[in-house]
């Protein structure tokens, strides 16, 4: 059953629709499911370069970005900034991807998905741990720590929470005007991960209409469901192990029959966000216009 809407923070700041979060959201009425028993409660912590960072999310989220209503395409993309299980690099993964949309007439949702329990002496990195080893990638699994059982439970509850994300928005699809047959996720890194995982769950009304990943493998078994969505992905080659874990993620999806389309930039670095780092690898969110386009939203 779908929970009432239950909104913890509205931001309605006069007629400015693009740039602001309108509201935030919690996903769950009460405690999140599976994760009831955890106490420990979510920081927010700035590294020397300026990067904020959220960790140890226990009560999840959706903040709401809304294009200009004459603008509005009808499109929505649930967007899952990355983090490693470990933080959310909500600014550069989140509300940056949100504003791009914005300006192109197609509404987002940032999520605030749970996460590994950590303290102030954890380093914290934006990337996909396991960058220097190399992966035994099985049935396009590309999870750093398969053995690892806290690791695999937080995923499991992450990509509960992008599901809950997807049908949240179809539930209020008439209220924020978008057609609830282009709902789509996107992923960064360990974001990647979970928006892979919404569309690998047989729950067609948690299931998105397109799949983006951006430098985000998936960290399950890729069992290609029937009914699986269109899949866009944009890596660096450079981004070891992690572009191997994404060309193996294409590779099951194009055998299985299913529409995919793969970018792998000789030139980028590692994760690079929305871009604006001066290498080929900064196109990649014209590239998917253009793919969204030739989809058909």
């Amino acid at each position: 059953m779908i929970p009432r809407l239950i909104i913890i923070g509205a931001l309605f700041i006069g007629t400015c629709y693009s740039g602001f979060a309108q509201e935030e959201i919690r996903l769950w009425e009460g405690k999140a499911p599976g994760s009831e028993g955890w106490t420990h409660q979510e920081v927010s912590t700035t590294s020397a370069n300026g990067i904020v960072a959220i960790r140890n999310v226990v009560d999840p989220s959706l903040s709401v970005y809304l294009p200009e209503p004459s603008s509005s395409t009808g499109i929505a993309v649930v967007v899952c900034p990355g983090g490693a299980f470990r933080a959310l690099s909500l600014e550069g993964e989140g509300v940056a991807a949100a504003k791009w949309l914005n300006k192109r007439g197609i509404a987002a949702f940032v999520l605030k998905y749970r996460l590994l329990k950590t303290d102030d002496r954890t380093q914290m990195s934006f990337s996909m741990p396991g960058a220097s080893t190399k992966l035994q990638i099985k049935n396009a699994n590309a999870n750093p720590d398969p053995n690892n059982e806290e690791l695999n439970n937080v995923i499991k509850l992450a990509t509960s929470d992008g599901q809950q994300a997807i049908r949240l928005v179809r539930q209020n699809a008439k209220r924020w005007n978008i057609n609830p047959l282009k709902i789509g996720i996107m992923g960064f890194s360990a974001g990647g991960g979970v928006a892979v995982g919404t569309a690998l769950l047989n729950d067609p009304a948690g299931c998105p209409d397109f799949l983006v990943s951006v430098y985000g493998p998936s960290q399950v078994d890729v069992n290609v469901p029937a009914n699986a969505p269109p899949l866009f992905i944009a890596v660096a080659a450079n981004h070891k192990p992690v572009s191997a874990g994404c060309v193996a993620l294409y590779t099951v999806w194009n055998e299985a029959g299913k529409p995919a389309e793969l970018h792998v930039y000789s030139k980028g670095k590692g994760p690079f966000g929305m871009g604006g780092n001066g290498l080929p690898s900064d196109t990649w969110p014209d590239r998917f216009l253009e793919w969204l386009k030739a989809e058909g939203f």
